[in-house]
């Protein structure tokens, strides 16, 4: 699925599949009868959501305002609602890209697949696909959305109560802690339940 672009999406939401502690991140996109969901890990989320953020705060500093970026999410765009299903990974993300388009007035987030893929030999070669333009040069997995500066407050809010709803931190160690309890090892091996 090369090159699927999403402007405005419909819908932009971080989410999750599964259990804390086993959960499998997401990156899902709506739009035009089409949704994306590419799978990230945790921390790719909680960097995207602080960047972006902390990039609409930029945006809004160095334009005096002027630009279209609420200070905090808009109430009307707040999404609690779950991924829409079925959940199917399209690709597993290996690179992020975020930009502010000043002339549309828009935040751009690129999420790229991997660019190589291993033949049976178990030597690396590069994925040719056909291009969007149509030159048929290589192609790597990417979905691209484009999107308002409030539906990414919006975003930034949803993708940060995401990251935080995981396994609380051990008070010692700060590692997380299993229902289980987990080995501390500020504790010297003691099991904290």
């Amino acid at each position: 699925m090369p090159g699927l672009v999403f402007d405005p999406p419909e819908r932009f939401v971080a989410g999750t599949v599964g259990p804390p502690g086993q959960r499998t991140f997401y990156l899902q996109a709506r739009g035009g009868g089409r949704i994306a969901s590419v799978a990230l890990e945790k921390q790719q989320v909680a960097a995207l959501a602080e960047r972006m953020d902390e990039m609409l705060d930029e945006v809004v500093r160095r334009s005096g305002g002027a630009a279209a970026v609420p200070a905090v999410a808009p109430a009307e765009l707040n999404d609690l609602d779950p991924l829409d299903s079925p959940v199917e990974e399209d690709f597993r993300v290996a690179s992020l890209t975020l930009a502010w388009d000043a002339d549309a007035e828009r935040v751009v987030v690129e999420a790229g697949g991997p660019d190589l893929a291993a033949d049976a030999d178990g030597d690396a070669e590069v994925d040719i696909g056909a291009a969007a333009d149509g030159t048929g040069a290589a192609s790597p997995q990417q979905v691209t959305v484009r999107m308002t500066g409030a539906m990414a407050r919006a975003f930034v809010q949803r993708a940060l109560a995401v990251v935080r709803a995981g396994r609380p931190p051990c008070p010692f160690c700060t590692l997380p802690l299993d229902p289980a309890g987990h080995v501390c090892p500020r504790q010297n091996g003691y099991r904290r339940r």
